[in-house]
């Protein structure tokens, strides 16, 4: 095995071990969730080349940083599989397949879409106080991206992405997509890569947060058992067999 294949091994055996054992063991019904996403957001990007359709997406899943707050927060689920009007569809198409797939075998579909969710209106959110900053600050906005409309799957794939990696030990992966994400930024200044970033430090802090509690588990189940004692002070397989040995002992007189 060569140097390069040790080292892809290495990074990605274990992520490439799990998918391939989802899917040959639930076949499609592994990625049921995002086979229905990738439907989902190419009927939205069809709906759109109509007019009725496209104000119909817009009034449901076009979030922009000037339009109040709940309203942005009803419309944040759906603009996550509304194509962004700037870029060609198929490759939302690709990313939701690709990344939302193997986050939904690796993590579960539950866990996908909540960490999906909470990258995206990290992204919102952060507009919001970017704008309020104002271009002075480091993390400030210009005002006139308050009206940009904010759609598309890229900063949940980015999440997404960024989770996996570190939940499987692609550390460098994990690095990579996080530094794409800084170059972005460096080369064109928009709100998607200000966005991207803002989707990456939280879903950082709910991995911190997920391995916190993992590490956290084991010591509450290693003290279940001496908080349910049998009241022997013994382990319950001895304080059974002394139950046992006094039951046969009254037998016998």
């Amino acid at each position: 095995m060569t140097t390069a294949a040790r080292w892809a091994r290495a990074e990605w055996g274990r992520l490439y071990d799990t998918v391939r054992a989802g899917l040959a063991e639930r076949r499609a019904a592994a990625v049921a969730m995002t086979l229905g996403a990738v439907c989902l957001t190419g009927v939205l990007h069809l709906a759109q080349q109509w007019p009725w359709g496209m104000r119909a997406v817009h009034d449901l899943g076009a979030v922009r940083a000037e339009d109040p707050l709940w309203l942005a927060l009803l419309r944040t689920p759906l603009s996550l599989f509304v194509p962004a009007p700037d870029l060609p569809v198929w490759g939302a198409l690709v990313q939701v397949l690709l990344v939302f797939g193997i986050a939904e075998v690796c993590l579960g579909r539950w866990r996908t879409l909540a960490v999906a969710y909470a990258a995206t209106l990290a992204g919102t959110l952060y507009a919001r106080l970017g704008i309020a900053l104002g271009p002075g600050h480091p993390l400030g906005l210009p005002a006139s991206d308050a009206r940009v409309v904010d759609t598309g799957p890229s900063a949940a794939v980015v999440g997404l992405a960024v989770v996996v990696a570190l939940r499987y030990g692609a550390r460098v992966t994990a690095g990579a997509v996080a530094l794409a994400m800084v170059a972005e930024v460096l080369v064109k200044e928009n709100l998607a890569g200000r966005e991207h970033l803002a989707a990456i430090a939280a879903v950082l802090v709910l991995y911190a947060l997920c391995g916190a509690r993992r590490r956290c588990a084991p010591c509450g189940a290693r003290q279940r058992p001496r908080s349910s004692g049998t009241g022997s002070g013994l382990p319950p397989s001895q304080s059974s067999s002394a139950r046992r040995g006094r039951a046969q002992r009254r037998s016998w007189r």
